[in-house]
C-alpha cells in the first residue's frame, strides 16, 4: 500500500515543520523489491552491517542520491522510468560507492580545506588592495572586485572538480560490484547514456569545469570502456524479477498518475497482470468501489498468494469507509507477508476504526508489533492511542498520543503529553521513562541566516 510516512499504503509522508516538506513513499512491495535490489550490492560493497536503507521519494523525476552514510534515496520517477530490473540496480550500485568511498565525508573535509585556502587568499587579496589604496593606484575599485571574487571562483571550481572525480569512481565501484554479485552492467550504462541525451543541450553550451558530474560524452566513454569488459554484459534479469519490477511500476503508475494517464499507458486491451493492477487501482481511486473490488478479486483469484492483492482490497475498503469489511483482506495480508510492520498497521487501524470493542486487543497487539519496526509511523501510534483509550488506559493513550505528536515533530505538543502521561504511569516504569525521555528533549536549533 502506497502511503505517507506515519501510514501504510502508498502516500506520502510530512516531513518536520521546520524542514522544506519532502513527500516520502511508504509501501510494502515497493520497499521489498529495493531491499532485494540493494542486498547482494551492499554485501558486495562490504555495508551490510551498516543497515542502509532505500528511502524512496514522491517525485516524478529520474533521480537518486545520498546525503547521509546510511541511506540512499530514490525517487519514484527513478522506478517508473527504469524498463528495467537491472537499469534500477545500477543506480543503486552507483550510489553505494559513494557510500562505500566516503565520498560525503571527504567532500566536506574538501569544502572545509577550499574555505581556508579561499580565505587565506582573499586577506591577500584584501592586503594588496590596501596596500594599492595607500599608493593612490588608480582603477583600484576594480582591482579589488576581480581580487575577490577569484578566490572564490577557484574554490567553487576546486569542490565542482573533486565532486567530478567522486562521480567517476562510483561509477567504476558500481562495475566492480555489479560483476562481484553476477550482474550486468547494461543497465547502468543505459541509463547514464539516457542521461546524456537528456544534458546534451547543456553539454554544449556550459563550462565543463563549472559541471559537478563528468561531461556526458566522457562520463559515457569511461563507463562504456569498463562496463563492457564485465563477463556478465548480456546478463538479463530473471523473469520473475522483471515481473516484479513490472508490477512496482503499474502500482505507481496506479496511485500516482491521472485516471488518462494511466488508461495511455495501461489501455483496456493490455490484459497483463501489471495493466490489470494499475487499472484496479485508479478504479478504487477514481471510479465506483465495487467495481474496484470486483477487479481486485481477479487478481486475488489469479494469485491467491500475492499479500499486497489482499492488502490492496483492504486498503481500498478502508479508505472507502468500509472498515469492518477491510480486516478479513488484510488479516489475510499479514499472513501472507510473514508480518510485514506497515501492513500490521494497516489492520490495527482498520480494527480501532470498526469501532468494535471486542477487537481493541487485536488492534493494540498488530499496531504495537508493527510500532516496534516503524517507530516513526505516527498514524500507527495515533490510532494507538483510540485503542487505549477504548480500553479505559488513559496513560498509555496519552503516551501514544505523544508519540505521535513527536514524530510529527510537534515538541510543544508532544511535551505536553508526554507530562500528562508521566503523571499517569508509576515513577520509574518503562511508560514513565518513555515520557520523561519526551518531556527533557531538547529539539535542535535551526541556525538562521
Amino acid at each position: 500500500m502506497l502511503a505517507a510516512q506515519g501510514r501504510p499504503a502508498i502516500a506520502q509522508v510530512p516531513a518536520p515543520t521546520q524542514q522544506p516538506r519532502i513527500n516520502v513513499i511508504r509501501d510494502a512491495e515497493i520497499e521489498e523489491l529495493l531491499r532485494d535490489y540493494t542486498r547482494p550490492i551492499l554485501r558486495a560493497a562490504k555495508l551490510s552491517a551498516q543497515n542502509i536503507e532505500v528511502v524512496l521519494i514522491g517525485d516524478r523525476t529520474f533521480n537518486a542520491f545520498v546525503a547521509d552514510g546510511r541511506r540512499i534515496f530514490v525517487n519514484t520517477g527513478a522506478i517508473y522510468d527504469s524498463t528495467t530490473p537491472n537499469q534500477l540496480i545500477g543506480v543503486l550500485a552507483h550510489e553505494s560507492g559513494h557510500i562505500a568511498g566516503g565520498h560525503l565525508a571527504r567532500m566536506r573535509e574538501q569544502i572545509a580545506n577550499a574555505q581556508t585556502a579561499a580565505i587565506l587568499a582573499m586577506l591577500l587579496a584584501a592586503g594588496g588592495i590596501a596596500a594599492g589604496a595607500m599608493t593612490h593606484q588608480r582603477d583600484v575599485g576594480n582591482l579589488a572586485t576581480g581580487a575577490i571574487m577569484l578566490p572564490q571562483t577557484m574554490l567553487m571550481g576546486s569542490i565542482l572538480s573533486y565532486q567530478r572525480q567522486q562521480e567517476d569512481a562510483a561509477d567504476r565501484a558500481a562495475v566492480n560490484f555489479l560483476n562481484a554479485t553476477g550482474q550486468s552492467t547494461r543497465g547502468m550504462l543505459e541509463t547514464f547514456q539516457r542521461f546524456a541525451q537528456d544534458t546534451l543541450f547543456l553539454a554544449r553550451t556550459v563550462n565543463p569545469y563549472l559541471l559537478s558530474h563528468p561531461m556526458p560524452r566522457e562520463r559515457i566513454a569511461q563507463l562504456e570502456n569498463v562496463a563492457r569488459t564485465s563477463p556478465y554484459f548480456e546478463r538479463r534479469d530473471p523473469p520473475q524479477l522483471q515481473f516484479r519490477h513490472d508490477m512496482v511500476r503499474a502500482k505507481l503508475a496506479g496511485f500516482m498518475e491521472r485516471p488518462d494517464t494511466i488508461l495511455r499507458a495501461y489501455p483496456p486491451s493490455n490484459t497483463s497482470l501489471p495493466a490489470r493492477y494499475a487499472r484496479a487501482i485508479a478504479a478504487y481511486r477514481f471510479g465506483n468501489i465495487n467495481n474496484a473490488i470486483a477487479q481486485i478479486d481477479a487478481l486475488i483469484a489469479e494469485q491467491p498468494k500475492n499479500p499486497y492483492f489482499h492488502e490492496l482490497k483492504g486498503q481500498a475498503l478502508l479508505e472507502s469507509a468500509r472498515a469492518r469489511e477491510s480486516i478479513a483482506p488484510l488479516r489475510q495480508a499479514v499472513a501472507l507477508s510473514n508480518g510485514a510492520a506497515l501492513i500490521r498497521i494497516m489492520l490495527g487501524q482498520a480494527l480501532v476504526q470498526s469501532g468494535d470493542v471486542a477487537v481493541a486487543e487485536e488492534a493494540i497487539r498488530n499496531l504495537r508489533q508493527g510500532l516496534d519496526k516503524e517507530p516513526s509511523a505516527s498514524l500507527g501510534w495515533r490510532q494507538l492511542a483510540i485503542a487505549y483509550g477504548r480500553k479505559g488506559d488513559p496513560a498509555n493513550a496519552d503516551l501514544a498520543s505523544a508519540l505521535a505528536a513527536f514524530n510529527e515533530a510537534d515538541f510543544k505538543t508532544a511535551r505536553q503529553l508526554a507530562l500528562r502521561a508521566k503523571g499517569r504511569f508509576p515513577t520509574g516504569s518503562p511508560g514513565w521513562l518513555k515520557s520523561d525521555d519526551i518531556v527533557n528533549f531538547k529539539p535542535p536549533q535551526l541556525t538562521q541566516k
